[in-house]
């Protein structure tokens, strides 16, 4: 049976437009700014708070708004600058549409402040989806216009959650005045949180471009900036601008570009730019690129996507060679001298005597080939591991001797889960690697529960890293912690800092990782000394030393899903590990009697270990 077509509903329609045009605060931002500047305006001043999600307040000095125009303002398609299809061919104010603030309406609350020059007051209004809440009123006010817009994004759940950072928000709307800041020099903005004295970005109404471009991305680059003027008659366009020289490079590309006093972007003149910079940049770096491109209004089409970003125009390939090679040209003309930053001489080094050593070790022979076990490593990202392996006298065969005793890993004096490196012949320590893999091969052979069991681990060990540490041992500090007085906890924690070992504690405490050896043996640094870390021994004294000095004061992470109890003791009892036999009985008898004992036991397993039971249905929770 086919569908039954139907009209959408009016409000439906405007609010699917608004979030094409609105997609985030920093494009309301945009489209406001460009408002003011219209309504020609030369101071602009932006207050943000939460990143523009619970307010945005744009004021500026412009002509304000008409009494009898504030009642349609925000409706759809009602705009000053444009009356019939044809005027898109010669425009040459930013809105065309009517749709800034309309679209604005739809998702937020807004209220404008505004006053023309022949007003005798201001007056102040609030919109709700493009309409009117009530005549507006009269009040005090600066010849200009101030839009308050609050809760953007209120009736559009999915967006809002979408937009979780506000300070990733605000770092887009700073980039926008930024741009604009630049390309309209001769104007003032300013834009600042909500609650701050300073103003993140400031420019002076008399400054200049090249003050702009010094006042907000620094010193480094406006030092270093070549200005850029072409024209060309036959493809009826003008550029003028500011870019970086070959002595300035960054890591990110910055491209300002209008078009038509038009903020908009174009990945093939950035890449055509970026080609001609390849050849005077070091690899992976970038220039600085602010270029106002002036076309024939006939020959743009700025009526190309919701949020204006994006202009299509005539000519384009020939227009962006011709910016290509008049940058390339500049470029050629200044690279008559390159600025190089060389360390400071330190105290005490002759600077004779480095030039002659420098100038003996060029004419002296290739040194001969550093092996991996010769280096001197400092980063354990750039080396082999190869040379740092177990000695085989040193160690145990037996897996047991070769690590401490349950509980007292990191406690007891003597430690063979830690073994120091000193002069150790490499074949000895190959063939002791080689007999260690040969014995972890055999103890991986785990079954699914073991592999559960580490994926319950996991998330713990990286909740209790990001908590502070308490007493130096404990791993969990909660703002508010029980104190625990049973007497056999006391005791086990007594028993773990009297056995504790301040020689290995220190080498814990302040070690300096070098890498993994193999999924059971790791190297660290310590002064200058070198050891082998027993991991698993280790993690399970780490593990111990948790369970008692945060015993009763557990988090806990809570499953989306419960599991069924009867289910994990069986894949438990399904484990090598568990020591199952026939002689014990069938396993599902022992599950449900298992399953019986943990619910008696749910109250306290809750108190003590953060261990939640559901004792009706039989689920752990977390």
């Amino acid at each position: 049976m086919a569908g039954v077509i139907r009209r959408l509903d009016e409000t439906v329609v405007n609010r699917i437009a608004a979030g094409e045009v609105i997609q985030r605060p920093a494009n309301a931002v945009k489209e406001m700014i460009e408002n003011c500047l219209d309504a020609k305006s030369t101071n602009i001043q932006v207050t943000v708070k939460d990143g523009g999600l619970k307010l945005l307040q744009i004021q500026d000095n412009g002509t304000g708004i008409r009494k009898e125009d504030m009642e349609i303002v925000c409706e759809r398609f009602t705009t000053s600058k444009l009356q019939t299809f044809e005027d898109l061919s010669a425009i040459a104010t930013y809105g065309f549409r009517g749709e800034a603030l309309a679209s604005v309406s739809h998702v937020a609350h807004v209220t404008i402040t505004t006053k023309t020059a022949e007003a005798k007051c201001a007056y102040r209004a609030s919109y709700s989806d493009g309409k009117l809440k009530g005549p507006p009123k009269p009040c005090a006010g600066n010849q200009g216009t101030q839009i308050l817009v609050e809760d953007l994004f209120y009736n559009v759940s999915t967006r809002r959650k979408a937009l979780k950072s506000p300070g990733d928000e605000y770092s887009r709307i700073v980039e926008v005045i930024s741009r604009y800041a630049v390309h309209n020099s001769g104007k003032s903005f300013s834009v600042k949180k909500q609650g701050e004295t300073v103003a993140d970005v400031r420019t002076l109404p008399n400054a200049s471009v090249t003050d702009n471009i010094r006042s907000i991305f620094g010193n480094a680059v406006s030092r270093e900036l070549i200005e850029v003027n072409s024209e060309d008659q036959k493809l009826a366009f003008k550029m003028k601008g500011y870019v970086s020289n070959a002595n300035y490079s960054v890591k990110k590309c910055i491209l300002i570009l209008f078009i038509n006093h038009r903020l908009v972007e174009s990945s093939a003149l950035k890449k055509a730019v970026e080609t001609v910079y390849a050849a005077y940049l070091p690899k992976n770096t970038h220039p600085f690129l602010y270029l106002s491109l002036e076309i024939a209004p006939q020959n743009v089409d700025v009526n190309v996507h919701p949020t204006k970003h994006e202009v299509h125009f005539l000519h384009e390939d020939s227009i962006i060679e011709s910016v290509q090679k008049h940058i390339e040209s500049k470029l050629l003309g200044a690279n008559s001298s390159r600025t190089y930053f060389t360390q400071t001489l330190l105290p005490g080094l002759s600077a004779s005597g480095g030039s002659e050593e420098k100038a003996s070790s060029a004419t002296a022979e290739p040194a001969e080939r550093v092996y991996a076990h010769q280096m001197v490593r400092t980063d354990c990202r750039a080396q082999k591991l190869d040379a740092f392996l177990k000695p085989k006298e040193k160690q145990p065969a037996d897996p047991e001797t070769a690590g401490p005793s349950s509980g007292k890993t990191a406690t007891n004096a003597d430690q063979p889960g830690v073994t120091e490196l000193k002069d150790i012949d490499d074949e000895d320590m190959m063939e002791a690697l080689e007999e260690q893999e040969a014995d972890l091969v055999e103890g991986q052979e785990e079954s699914s529960i073991a592999s559960l069991d580490g994926q319950r681990k996991r998330p713990r060990t990286e909740e209790e890293g990001q908590k502070k540490v308490d007493e130096e041992l404990t791993a969990a500090a909660s703002p508010k912690r029980r104190v625990i007085k049973l007497n056999s906890v006391k005791d086990l924690r007594a028993d773990i800092a009297e056995n504790t070992h301040k020689g290995l504690q220190e080498v814990l405490q302040s070690h300096s990782f070098v890498g993994c050896v193999n999924p059971q043996w790791a190297l660290i640094q310590h002064h200058t000394k070198l050891y082998l870390l027993n991991t698993t021994k280790l993690s399970q004294e780490l593990f111990y030393q948790i369970l008692i000095y945060d015993f009763g004061n557990f988090g806990v992470l809570r499953l989306s899903e419960p599991a069924p109890l009867y289910d994990l003791v069986l894949l438990a009892l399904d484990s090598a590990d568990s020591g199952w036999t026939e002689e014990d009985g069938p396993k599902e008898g022992l599950a449900q009697y298992i399953v019986d004992f943990l619910k008696k036991k749910a109250e306290m397993l809750e108190d003590y270990f953060s261990l939640e039971i559901d004792q009706v249905c039989e689920v752990f929770w977390g």
